[in-house]
């Protein structure tokens, strides 16, 4: 076989052997990259769930600058800015994506969702507003834009957009929202019954009563308005409701509902529920309304009796200070003074403690609220129960 010949059939073959060595390597670069990218992915993640935010943040962004089309990372990468209270860096991120060309719908409309929670965050809730309404107008990912809606009118107090919102998420979701807009009724009646509106704030509350025939805000609320009328006795009888719906809030309900008792001359019902009350209430409040009621009408040492025997059933700090600022009068000298270095360490135990608690995030509070603070979540924050409290 002559030179020119086998060098004829040399080329083709030396073609294809570089030609497959070039693709090997090829996709040993990529497998490597893939693996590098996944290895760091991972990592970031592992920062992530660790809570250690500033390292997630250093992987993400090496992430981002590896592969500048992968949307996922930019999304991670804004919420954590959020989650750090940098919101002007989630914004630019946000705003990055939904300005990027050749980007799914799919992915601008997660994009804007982001974007809009943002801006929440950031205080900037017109544009919030504007960018979640233009969702809901174009029926992308419309319960999760219906649900920032309602959230902002909660917090700027429109309660009738509110309520407007809320029915629509509703009726899109199927899952009812009755006893959220019962609380907005109530906050409308409540807003003009303190104009005076009285008329306007019982038509609120039917509306209330129509979305939860149980909510006991709106009993209360409508105990008070008979109150401050002068109508006592209808006071009474929606007060004696709002315990029945939920009695829990018999430390909130006790006060008006003693004074209306004692203003519509019926405290021998107030005997009667109060000793009912015991029955299915273990909490001291009932203890003391009897207390103060057998003191008045039956003398300081049967009201002391009766309070001794309770306080062995249900021990509480507030019955025991009770106790003690009953007592101390009748010692003195060396006994008085341990009586009232006790009384002093009650006062401060009590102090100290949350008289309510949210079911749904645990927020602690010395006083009620139908929204939490915290979570913003409605009719969750409850009476604490316990030796030191209820």
């Amino acid at each position: 076989m002559n030179l020119p010949y086998l060098l004829a059939l040399l080329i083709p073959v030396a073609f294809l052997a570089g030609w497959l060595a070039a693709r090997r390597a090829a996709a040993y670069r990529s497998d490597v990259q893939v693996s590098a990218l996944s290895s760091d992915y991972f990592r970031g993640l592992n920062y992530l769930l660790n809570e250690e935010q500033d390292k997630a943040i250093e992987v993400f962004l090496k992430l981002a600058e590896y592969n500048r089309d992968t949307v996922e990372t930019h999304l991670a990468l804004g919420n954590l800015f959020r989650r750090r209270g940098e919101v002007d860096r989630a914004i630019r991120v946000h705003q990055h994506l939904v300005s990027r060309p050749g980007l799914t719908e799919e992915m601008k409309t997660v994009a804007l969702l982001e974007l809009g929670e943002d801006y929440m965050r950031a205080g900037l809730l017109d544009r919030a507003e504007t960018l979640f309404s233009d969702l809901v107008a174009m029926n992308a990912h419309a319960p999760s834009a219906l649900r920032h809606l309602v959230a902002i009118y909660q917090h700027e107090r429109d309660w009738h957009k509110a309520i407007e919102h809320a029915r629509r998420l509703e009726a899109m979701t199927g899952e009812s929202e009755a006893q959220t807009i019962a609380q907005f009724y109530c906050e409308l009646a409540e807003r003009a019954r303190q104009h005076g509106a009285y008329a306007e704030a019982r038509d609120y509350l039917r509306q209330a009563f129509a979305c939860q025939v149980d909510c006991v805000r709106a009993y209360m609320l409508t105990g008070r308005l008979h109150a401050e009328n002068g109508e006592h006795a209808e006071a009474v009888e929606a007060y004696e409701k709002a315990v029945a719906a939920d009695v829990a809030f018999v430390p909130d309900i006790l006060p008006p509902l003693l004074h209306s008792y004692a203003r519509s001359q019926q405290m021998e019902r107030a005997e009667r529920f109060l000793r009912e009350l015991l029955t299915r209430y273990h909490g001291i409040s009932p203890v003391l309304a009897l207390v103060r009621l057998y003191e008045r009408r039956d003398g300081e040492r049967a009201a002391i009796d009766f309070l001794t025997s309770q306080l062995r059933q249900r021990p509480s700090v507030r019955g025991l200070m009770a106790l003690i600022d009953a007592t101390l009068d009748k010692v003195d000298g060396e006994a008085r003074e341990n009586f009232l270095i006790l009384r002093d360490l009650t006062r401060k135990l009590l102090e100290g403690q949350a008289m309510y608690r949210c079911s749904r995030c645990g927020f602690g509070a010395k006083a009620h609220h139908w929204q939490c603070p915290s979570c913003k979540s409605w009719g969750t924050i409850r009476p604490i129960h316990g030796v030191a409290n209820e």
